[in-house]
């Protein structure tokens, strides 16, 4: 039998596909144990579909029919032979449980162990990083664990809890967990904390050379005493309001934060005492219709070295006043770029927040499998980045909308295998992308070109 050939308008996250094969990837997730009677796909192979739909923009199961039941180049790539119907993958994920959920979680924490930068993090070179968060996560009023709680924006609505750990330096979530409407970061920091622990492998000389940061949700004294008695750097805001103002009542001086208007810092005179030291700055800025100043107080017992190396500047020899107070701040907003850019990432680029499912366990597979997805796409991104300037800038919404869309062609050998790939030399990333990938293939098979589609 002779080559054949498929037009695919995912070309390029075919390659992406022979990739995760390559690095047996998916090979973990074949440990999830779904019971479910086998008509002609296993229930892994279901999720895999899923997998692949949400790799190709789709943001609702729905659109597996369209966009990968189609395209059979592309299923061959992932190692499918076909594609389910999505209303039988909606079955497979109804039909998950507790102990699937703890079997995934395994699977992803093997996965990472294997292709993580997060795991192989040099700790003796400089501190790991772990930004902590919850999102809201709206639904409907049938839906299992959607209650009324707070939604930034949205009152009176119902939904779940998403809280995530990330590893600042290298965008990698390390866990993630589901969570009630009314379950807020200051009820769910040490599980999560925990959890991360699990997957990192922490140990006493791990902890000691990791910065946990937080907003104030994680600001309470139960949350601050167990960072601080479990040896970690800490930075968090305080979250008791009224011991805040009598806190900022003890300070002497304000002084002017030159990159935020109308904002003034100063340093609290009588901290609260915690498990172990730490330093206390308070921050207060005028109201804007009722006059007066709103406060807050951030929590941290990092020395000036680390504070500096988190803001990415170097220490002077004798910092200003100043300059200290504004490397505090510009350490801790850095959190914005971090765990807040992560999740605004997987709502807008991965669709996190438009697949709804009424049962809670296949809602939470759904975003373990949103969990994986982002991960693979940020290992993706850093090797297309050592070689394209251009792809270096990119994150989760537009390797999925620009990177992974590149039209082409695809060869088969008479066994399924690729052995070449033809990228529409019209589109503007085809050039680096192609560039790149050729370095990383030219010991196997695969040959990739570009031509007119």
């Amino acid at each position: 039998m002779e080559n054949y050939t498929e037009y695919s308008g995912f070309s390029s996250l075919a390659l992406l596909g022979v990739w995760t094969c390559k690095k047996g990837i998916w090979g973990d997730m074949n440990q999830i144990t779904i019971l479910q009677k086998v008509i002609k796909y296993t229930p892994n192979d279901k999720l895999k579909d899923c997998f692949m739909n949400i790799m190709a923009g789709g943001h609702g199961i729905v659109e597996i029919n369209n966009l990968i039941r189609t395209d059979k180049g592309l299923q061959l790539c992932f190692g499918r032979s076909g594609c389910g119907e999505q209303s039988t993958i909606s079955e497979t994920l109804n039909a998950c449980t507790e102990k699937n959920i703890d079997e995934c979680r395994g699977a992803l924490k093997q996965i990472y162990k294997k292709n993580s930068y997060g795991y192989r993090h040099n700790y003796k070179a400089k501190c790991q990083v772990l930004d902590i968060d919850t999102s809201a996560m709206l639904a409907g009023k049938q839906a299992e664990g959607a209650t009324k709680g707070y939604f930034s924006g949205h009152k009176n609505r119902r939904g779940r809890q998403l809280g995530r750990v990330i590893a600042y330096w290298y965008d990698e979530i390390v866990s993630e967990k589901l969570y009630s409407g009314t379950i807020q970061l200051e009820k769910n920091l040490i599980e999560l904390v925990k959890m991360a622990e699990n997957v990192l492998d922490m140990n006493e000389k791990r902890r000691r050379h990791t910065i946990i940061r937080t907003d104030a949700g994680g600001g309470t004294d139960a949350d601050i005493n167990f960072s601080l008695g479990q040896n970690y750097y800490l930075m968090s805001k305080m979250k008791n309001w009224q011991r805040t103002c009598k806190m900022v009542k003890t300070v002497t001086t304000w002084l002017p934060v030159p990159q935020l208007p109308d904002h003034e810092c100063g340093w609290v005179g009588e901290p609260h005492q915690y498990v172990r030291p730490t330093r206390q700055l308070a921050m207060r800025w005028p109201k804007k219709e009722k006059g007066g100043w709103n406060y807050c107080v951030l929590v941290f017992n990092l020395p000036n070295k680390l504070i500096f190396e988190l803001a990415g500047v170097p220490k002077p020899k004798k910092p200003k006043p100043v300059d200290l107070i504004t490397t505090i701040i510009n350490a801790y907003d850095l959190r914005g770029g971090g765990i807040e850019t992560s999740l605004k990432n997987s709502k807008q680029g991965l669709g996190l927040n438009k697949r709804n499912k009424k049962l809670f366990h296949a809602q939470e597979m759904l975003v373990l499998i949103a969990q994986l997805a982002y991960n693979v796409v940020t290992w993706f991104q850093k090797e297309l980045a050592a070689n394209s300037k251009i792809i270096a800038s990119f994150r989760t919404m537009r390797m999925i909308r620009d990177v992974f869309r590149i039209s082409g062609m695809l060869v088969f050998d008479a066994q399924n295998n690729l052995v070449m790939i033809t990228l529409n030399q019209s589109h503007k990333l085809a050039k680096p992308f192609c560039e790149t990938w050729k370095e990383y293939f030219a010991r196997s098979k695969l040959s990739l070109n570009l031509g007119k589609i």
